[in-house]
């Protein structure tokens, strides 16, 4: 079995398809604050398998984080369910949910993307192609830079509030300065589109975040959400806020349900 570690909800021995949930950077699968812990709920009836990537929560180190590699870890817990799994992944662990679905479509039932960073999916959108810009000429991060100086600058920065700088917050931050650069994937489209099973994009409104943050991330993972969703024909589900299964997570429950039903 896969080195990943995975924290298993399962509420009175639930009977539904089992659910593995892929979170995004900064976080890990079961965190309060960006994670998953909102959607604890649905083990009422579904097995919640929450991935820790590697290199986040209880997952063993890693030099650098890979979303192909996130993809291989995926598919092997997939194919360790005896009826599949239900996909969801949040932002870079979108990313990495639609790799193992375009490379196992056999081992799913149902994709739910949660602003996603497919931004091959989007390619020719102004507010995308903005973002790639700055990106790709940006410097890295010096390694004089400590984790908790750059969880405050990409939060304080752009009028966020800091999370506490646990050493497990701090030990996500450090992971994520060295993730892979996700612009650089190439998302299977067609296979997800070929797919038999249904698939849901959540994406928020961003109306309330703070200007900087609206500009620089949110424009550019609405307009990904946005052509995801129309290349997949699939469903997109549009919730107030700019962290979706958190903010808004009644809202986020029940599409789960109904797509899962």
């Amino acid at each position: 079995m896969t080195a990943i570690h995975v924290t298993v909800w399962d509420d009175n021995a639930a009977q539904g398809a089992p659910a593995v949930f892929v979170h995004n950077i900064f976080t890990w699968g079961g965190d309060e604050e960006y994670g998953f812990a909102a959607q604890r709920p649905l083990a009422d009836r579904h097995r919640l398998l929450l991935v820790d990537r590697r290199g986040y929560g209880q997952s063993p180190d890693t030099e650098c984080s890979d979303y192909d590699t996130d993809a291989d870890d995926l598919v092997e817990l997939l194919a360790a369910q005896d009826r599949g799994a239900h996909l969801v992944g949040h932002g870079n662990g979108g990313l990495a949910c639609m790799l193992a679905a375009g490379r196992r479509p056999d081992l799913v039932r149902s994709l739910t993307l949660i602003q996603p960073s497919a931004f091959s999916a989007a390619a020719g959108n102004p507010e995308v192609e903005a973002l790639l810009r700055r990106v790709r000429g940006a410097e890295s991060v010096p390694e004089s830079v400590t984790p908790e100086e750059y969880l405050r600058a990409s939060t304080e920065g752009i009028g966020m509030a800091v999370p506490d700088p646990t050493p497990q917050r701090l030990r996500a931050v450090a992971t994520s300065m060295r993730e892979r650069p996700v612009w650089e994937a190439e998302v299977p489209l067609e296979p997800l589109r070929a797919a038999s099973w249904p698939t849901l994009v959540v994406c928020g409104t961003w109306h309330d975040a703070p200007e900087l943050y609206r500009t620089y991330a949110g424009e550019p993972l609405i307009a990904c959400a946005e052509a995801v969703a129309d290349a997949l024909d699939a469903r997109l589900l549009r919730v107030p806020g700019y962290y979706p299964h958190t903010q808004q997570p009644a809202a986020v429950n029940a599409a789960l349900r109904e797509l899962w039903a």
